[in-house]
């Protein structure tokens, strides 16, 4: 089979080697990530996520879909999400006016002072685990390649 492919549609070593690092890294720093928030406030590193997403929103609400598309999981992944997080009081549902089949998922005062807790401990973990290990203009090509990378829609949505 891969010898059936053209030789400009084959990935190099080189090429494959450098994909298989970006996966690693990406799951080495997401499981830190993750270990760290779960020793320290037993928080996982994606309800941290949609904690955040939601406090970075007006009124700390964002519909179902669109905090699914946010957090990068499925939509079933995200309802699973929100009702463990609604049962630990850290999110609330509430019914779109606009729309009767819409869900907006909602911080609680008691989200947002989970999010407050663990901030320090995530950014920690970033800085320690990524951000410490690149000087300034590594950072800034990182982020170049990364914006290069990026869907831009995407990007402009985590830029909001």
């Amino acid at each position: 089979m891969l010898s059936e492919l053209k030789a400009g549609d084959r990935i190099s070593p080189e090429e494959l080697s450098v994909w298989r690092a970006l996966l690693r890294v990406q799951v080495q720093v997401s499981r830190q990530l993750q270990n760290d928030l779960v020793a320290a406030h037993d928080l996982a590193l994606g309800s941290y996520d949609v904690l955040l997403h939601l406090a970075g929103s007006e009124d700390g609400r964002l519909r179902m879909n669109d905090l699914a598309d946010r957090v990068l999981l499925s939509r079933s992944g995200l309802t699973r999400l929100v009702d463990r997080l609604q049962r630990e009081g850290l999110v609330d549902r509430e019914s779109c006016s606009s729309d009767a089949r819409g869900l907006f998922a909602v911080l609680t005062p008691a989200g947002r002072e989970r999010l407050l807790t663990a901030t320090p401990t995530h950014q920690q973990g970033v800085r320690e685990h990524v951000l410490s290990k690149l000087n300034r203009e590594e950072l800034h090509q990182l982020g170049a390649i990364l914006d290069k990378l990026s869907d831009e829609d995407a990007h402009r949505d985590s830029a909001a």
